[in-house]
């Protein structure tokens, strides 16, 4: 076959894939004929087949010199198809295998496998010929983009120079090309494919930069000046790693300059909306968090958008960018994760008839029979179902819904009767379950998980009944979450992995002994009343409402210096308990009985004057 015959076909196969390279010729838009996604990627897969025949057909032959462009320009034209094809290592192999042939026909010896030095010989040999530079550059912009797409980012580095210099490379080279009889058509002209390679490599260095910690360095590549043609999403990208440096060197007005401009720049980017989220959190900006997250909610909730009726590009940005750094980087939460996040912000800080909506709404979202029976939520960055219950009850009960809180610890109560256990020893490994015993939360390893949320399920209803006044019924469930957290038995204190499960089991106690002490007080019972509250500061120190109550449960016994010593030790306690990683259902109920505070402390302030005086 001779060489316009070759020349030919190439001209066939570039004239039947410029429909859908993104940029239609005008003869196309005046038809009104644009391919569609769907004919374009059949188009595409048919390119793909038929430029590989052909260049089976060039390289049938020993390549000779005054062929070795069009073979290039071939091979450039059958690389792309390969790369759009996720042929990534056809495609690597194609480029080896003719820039091998390339070198052997101009009489080169054969270059040593190593990319970098691969690289510098087929530069020094073919690019110094005025004719094959261009060619040999625009394979070097392939191999570019395959090492991206592989994340073999240490070959860029190696090759740092010689890719800043493509740009000038190539316009010398396609002076020379123009300047010769015929001019090979290709693809995607270089130039736009260098400039896309060059801003995927500032996100992809900058994001391992990042991962590994290194932020001023990672600041420093992302600082680098972009092409003002590159693509709004990347550009959005490059300010949201720039912000997460900023954020992660404690510079956050800065950072959240960042994720301003990102959202300015690209609507869609919603990482940087939930970056600026997390910086409200750090700023302590409650209310401007509660409108960040409403707003990321509603967006993640928005139906996807349709792909377009166009066809796609031969290469897109995320194919030369797959790598887990930047991945991880540019997560977001599933959208039930950014409202279990809505609801526990609007009930901790005062909108808890909002937090309750989200909360119901929540649980409407993961009520299934196969979400009940795996113990699992949808996302895997929320709580177990159990405990999203035990929070969704713990907010209705703030909001003196207690008949609905009531209903929701009954679900939680029978989902995990079966599984508790006659007694569990806490010890380094955790005991297996038992063998034969029906597992319906998956929780063969969490026994410790299915006693403390059994527990405060019961707790949560002993709440309900102080609440409503119903002190007998209150007395019996703080006393079953007593008994079922007796079952627990610590071996190892100081362990590791059960230091959590461990604090948790001790604030339960704590809370429920101090619940049953003050129903016993609301029944005259005020020696139970007494053993139950110190019992509850023994078990979680720090209980403000168990130390109130034990003060007037000292004086109504009219052991009033005692009552006086303790209220002293207690005023001069400055050193609130740390409620940091407290489940919200463990948090001091808000409702229920309330002591006349203003009452008490006149009374003992006069008893310790008299006494002074």
């Amino acid at each position: 076959m001779s060489f316009y015959v070759h020349y030919g076909i190439t001209h066939s196969l570039f004239s039947a894939t410029s429909q859908f390279d993104g940029n239609p010729s005008q003869q196309h838009r005046d038809r009104g004929d644009a391919v569609t996604r769907e004919q374009g990627l059949t188009l595409l897969k048919w390119c793909y087949v038929e430029s590989h025949k052909l260049l089976q057909k060039i390289q049938g032959v020993l390549a000779v010199p005054a062929h070795v462009q069009l073979e290039l320009t071939v091979v450039y034209n059958c690389s792309l198809f390969s790369i759009s094809q996720t042929q990534l290592t056809e495609a690597e192999q194609l480029l080896t295998h003719s820039l091998e042939r390339a070198l052997g026909a101009v009489g080169c010896d054969r270059p040593p496998p190593n990319p970098p030095v691969f690289w510098c010989m087929v530069l020094k040999s073919l690019g110094s010929t005025p004719s094959l530079r261009s060619c040999t550059l625009q394979l070097l912009c392939l191999h570019w983009a395959l090492w991206l797409s592989t994340c073999r980012l240490g070959h860029i580095q190696e090759l740092q120079e010689e890719l800043r210099s493509l740009s000038e490379g190539l316009g010398a080279g396609e002076v020379a090309v123009e300047k010769s009889a015929v001019s090979p058509a290709v693809l995607v002209h270089p130039r736009d494919l260098k400039d896309l390679l060059l801003i995927c490599t500032v996100i992809a260095q900058g994001a391992e930069l990042l991962c590994e910690g290194r932020c001023s360095e990672a600041l420093t590549v992302l600082q680098r000046e972009p092409s003002p043609l590159a693509p709004r999403e990347l550009l959005a990208q490059i300010h949201t790693l720039t912000g997460l440096c900023l954020s992660r060197m404690g510079r956050l007005h800065s950072a959240m300059q960042c994720y301003r401009k990102a959202l300015e720049t690209d609507v869609r980017c919603v990482c940087a909306l939930h970056q600026s989220i997390l910086v409200y959190r750090q700023l302590g900006n409650t209310q401007a968090e509660i409108q960040a997250l409403h707003l990321l909610h509603s967006v993640l909730m928005m139906p996807p958008a349709t792909q377009p009726a166009v066809a796609p590009p031969i290469i897109c940005p995320t194919s030369l960018l797959p790598g887990q750094s930047l991945s991880s980087l540019l997560s977001v939460p599933s959208p039930l994760s950014v409202l279990h996040s809505l609801a526990q912000k609007c009930v901790l800080h005062g909108s808890v008839s909002e937090g309750v909506e989200h909360y119901l709404d929540l649980l409407a979202a993961l009520q299934s029979d196969h979400q009940l029976s795996q113990g699992f939520s949808e996302a895997p960055s929320l709580p177990r179902l159990p405990e999203l219950y035990l929070e969704a009850g713990s907010s209705l009960l703030t909001a003196q819904r207690p008949t609905d809180c009531l209903a929701l610890c009954d679900e939680v109560i029978s989902t995990t009767l079966e599984l508790l256990p006659e007694r569990l020893l806490l010890e380094e490994p955790m005991e297996a379950s038992v063998p034969g015993s029906p597992d319906k939360l998956g929780l063969g390893q969490d026994r410790l998980g299915v006693v403390l949320w059994s527990g405060a399920a019961y707790l949560l209803q002993a709440h309900c009944y102080s609440h409503l006044k119903d002190w007998k019924q209150a007395v019996t469930h703080y006393t079953r979450c007593i008994n079922l957290l007796m079952k627990v038995c610590v071996k190892q204190k100081g362990c590791v992995k059960l230091e959590l499960g461990v604090r948790t089991l001790q604030r339960l106690k704590g809370l429920a002994l101090a619940g049953r002490g003050i129903s016993f007080t609301h029944r005259d019972q005020k020696r139970e009343s007494l053993r139950d509250l110190q019992l509850s500061l023994q078990a979680a120190p720090g209980c403000a409402s168990a130390g109130l109550w034990l003060t007037e449960v000292l004086w109504r016994l009219g052991r009033r210096q005692e009552a006086a010593a303790f209220w002293e030790k207690t005023q001069s306690s400055s050193t609130a308990p740390s409620l940091e990683g407290v489940p919200l259902y463990l948090l001091d109920p808000q409702t229920g009985p309330s002591l006349d505070l203003t009452d008490l402390r006149r009374r003992v302030e006069e008893f310790i004057n008299t006494r002074h005086s």
